[in-house]
């Protein structure tokens, strides 16, 4: 014993010390471990909504991860961040949450990936300097109560924490606004397909019912069997009846080839009482002729606007009556509304004859073209007086292409003339003014084409992150947004008000200017040579605070004697939000897609959010690696930066080497001739080399 105890005390025991103490430290890491996230989004962490979310779970909840084995980068990586968000969720959560990793090594939970609902997806491989395709499963499943919901096709990591949460949430409200249904209650998904519409030859029209018959049953099953299905044949004469109840997205009027008029009904409407959701199934033309679109991932779609039917989404005004963009159309819904309707459902509403509901508290008013009344104005300014936030996408100009009268297939240059909508007498009053111009920026959107080469579209300024309120949860995290066709916004008059914030949220590069008169969008057009009107521009600006009406007593009785009461509000009663944009591109389908993945769409999406004082969600659906990007440069100094990461920092780290090395013999040099200098056992080769 006395002589292990000496060995311990001894030098020899300190190598078998340290292996012991590893191996002891890795064991208690097992059990207790911390993670320290270093990203700037905190990509790494759990938001404060999910943490709250997996805290207050009532019923077991498991997620159920499918990614195939030996993924290639970057799908690995991705792969990796889903293993280590879940540890967070895990860690957040009560004992409700569990999560389990398949091993897709094996055949069984192939097919339960399957049978869960999960696609292969195929990514492209490099291997052996062989460029191949290969099938992968990348998906997780969400299991609660009786309902089971995917996530497909993670190839990245953006936006994973903010889908994974909202899915978790939507699923619990689904299942607990199902439980409440009385016993004889059922939510009534009905379609309505025309047969008059066969003459047209539509193709896939034959197919409509089975795709429509199979989602439904594998929704059924999910949700307790409360969901009835109908194939509604209408006749011409109900058509009329069917439009008063649902508007006009249901019909479809063309005409034959041979001439005669076609008109009938096709669409889904999910009913629950009163409320009803509108699933569009299309026609469209392509080269095959006319087609059915909509049918695909028909089983999500109803699912999501089951969720949304059943979780009483959030009300949004939206004002119509002056030339809007339309929210639905024979070609779909607008690309704002689907990119908000898993949260939100907009409402139309017209202002002259309607007023602003009591529970709505946002509005959305969204490229208008014709003026305004006075009464309707007031109508919205005393929405704002009641703490409403509104949202306002402005255009300057009529851009739209106009047809030649003496040739109606033939489209002329647009005039530009500019929109006359009233709307600046609301808004000057809040000190936010929309310029009637143009702004035009040399960091913009640019195109390859096959006569001129790549051209700069000026008027599509491209925003980097710089540009934008990095302090803000709607813009933090986000770079790269084309503000198409957008007019300057002038602030001064709000940013001297105390009892405003003004943030503006978007703005043009230094290297911008604007275009009011003689407006030509020409990509052959050059940036002016007198660089001195160049400056940043307001694209996007956000006031908070209380606003002063835009209507005093005496003009408020020149309106209307009806709207002549004692609640007329000459201030705001509480703190509102308007929100103000010089485009309404940005809520379009140039701009933005049906999955609302492009950074336009996540930028206008943060904004309703915020809007609707969810600003929680902003920073967790943005949060991302990716977003990490780099910025635009010339191709000359792209060319510079590339041959310098591949060649310069490995002939900087050989000259330093070489350099530290020569500075070593000459230090080792001087400490010989001070301390040592007739010591003979040195070779006449190292003397020489010390010499050197």
């Amino acid at each position: 014993m006395k002589k292990f105890i000496n060995w311990l005390k001894s030098a020899s025991s300190d190598f078998a010390l340290l292996i012991i103490l590893l191996i002891l430290a890795n064991l208690v890491g097992m059990r207790a471990f911390m993670r320290f996230d270093l990203t700037r989004q905190k990509s790494y962490s759990l938001s404060p909504v999910s943490k709250q979310l997996m805290q207050t779970l009532d019923a077991p909840l498991a997620v159920h991860v499918f990614f195939s084995n030996n993924l290639t980068a970057p799908y690995s990586t991705t792969a990796q961040y889903v293993r280590d968000i879940l540890v967070e969720y895990k860690g957040a959560a009560n004992h409700h949450f569990s999560y389990a990793i398949a091993d897709m090594g094996k055949q069984e939970n192939e097919t339960l990936a399957s049978q869960y609902g999960l696609r292969q997806s195929s990514i492209q491989v490099l291997k052996n300097n062989e460029v191949s395709f290969t099938h992968v499963y990348m998906g997780v499943a969400v299991s609660y109560a009786d309902a089971i919901e995917v996530i497909d096709n993670i190839e990245s990591p953006d936006g994973f924490e903010y889908k994974l949460t909202t899915t978790i949430s939507k699923m619990i409200s689904t299942a607990n606004a199902l439980a409440g249904l009385a016993p004889d209650e059922h939510i009534k998904l009905k379609l309505y397909k025309s047969d008059t519409l066969k003459q047209f030859q539509i193709f896939g029209f034959d197919e409509i019912e089975t795709t429509v018959a199979q989602a439904y049953e594998a929704l059924n099953k999910q949700h307790m069997n409360r969901i009835t299905y109908e194939r509604v044949n209408p006749s011409v004469s109900d058509l009329h009846d069917i439009e008063l109840q649902y508007g006009a997205q249901l019909i479809i009027n063309r005409q034959t080839e041979n001439g005669t008029q076609g008109i009938g009904a096709l669409g889904l409407v999910l009913e629950r009482g009163d409320t009803f959701r509108f699933i569009p199934i299309s026609i469209q033309r392509s080269l095959l002729g006319l087609v059915i679109t909509g049918l695909d991932g028909l089983e999500k779609t109803i699912s999501d606007n089951l969720q949304s039917l059943l979780s009483k989404a959030t009300q949004i005004g939206y004002v119509t009556g002056h030339g809007e963009r339309p929210l639905y159309s024979q070609e779909g819904r607008l690309p704002l509304a689907s990119i908000s309707a898993d949260m939100y459902e907009f409402t139309e509403l017209t202002l002259a004859d309607m007023q602003i509901p009591a529970n709505m508290t946002s509005l959305v008013v969204n490229g208008p073209k014709t003026a305004f009344t006075d009464e309707e104005l007031y109508k919205i300014d005393q929405f704002i007086m009641r703490g409403g936030n509104v949202m306002f996408f402005v255009d300057p100009f009529d851009s739209e292409a106009q047809v030649n009268p003496m040739n109606p297939y033939q489209q002329m240059p647009p005039s530009f003339a500019p929109y006359d909508t009233n709307l600046d007498k609301l808004l000057n009053a809040y000190g936010v003014t929309p310029e009637q111009n143009y702004v035009l920026d040399e960091n913009c959107y640019t195109m390859p084409t096959q006569d001129y080469g790549t051209v700069s579209l000026w008027w599509a300024p491209l925003i980097a992150d710089d540009q934008l309120a990095k302090k803000h949860v709607i813009t933090d995290n986000l770079s790269s947004i084309i503000f198409l066709q957008s007019s300057s916004i002038n602030i001064n008059s709000a940013g001297s008000s105390a009892d405003m914030t003004v943030t503006p949220l978007v703005q043009s590069s230094a290297q911008s200017w604007t275009l009011a008169e003689n407006i030509q969008l020409n990509p052959m057009m050059s940036a002016p040579y007198d660089k001195s009107i160049e400056k940043a521009e307001n694209l996007a600006v956000l006031v908070e605070g209380r606003f002063k009406s835009a209507f005093d007593a005496a003009q408020n009785a020149q309106i209307d004697d009806a709207l002549i009461t004692t609640t007329h509000f000459a201030q705001s009663v509480q703190s509102a939000k308007i929100f103000v944009a010089g485009t309404s591109e940005i809520t379009g389908p140039q701009l933005v897609g049906e999955n609302g993945t492009e950074p336009a769409a996540l930028f206008t999406r943060n904004v309703i959010d915020y809007m609707n004082d969810n600003g929680d969600l902003c920073a967790m659906r943005t949060k991302g690696l990716s977003m990490n990007v780099l910025r635009n440069t010339n191709g000359a100094l792209a060319v510079v930066s590339q041959y310098f990461n591949e060649f310069g920092i490995a002939i900087i780290v050989v000259l330093l080497g070489l350099f530290m090395w020569h500075h070593r013999g000459k230090r080792k040099t001087a400490i010989h001739n001070t301390y040592n200098p007739n010591d003979t056992r040195i070779s006449k080769k190292e003397e020489a080399a010390q010499n050197d």
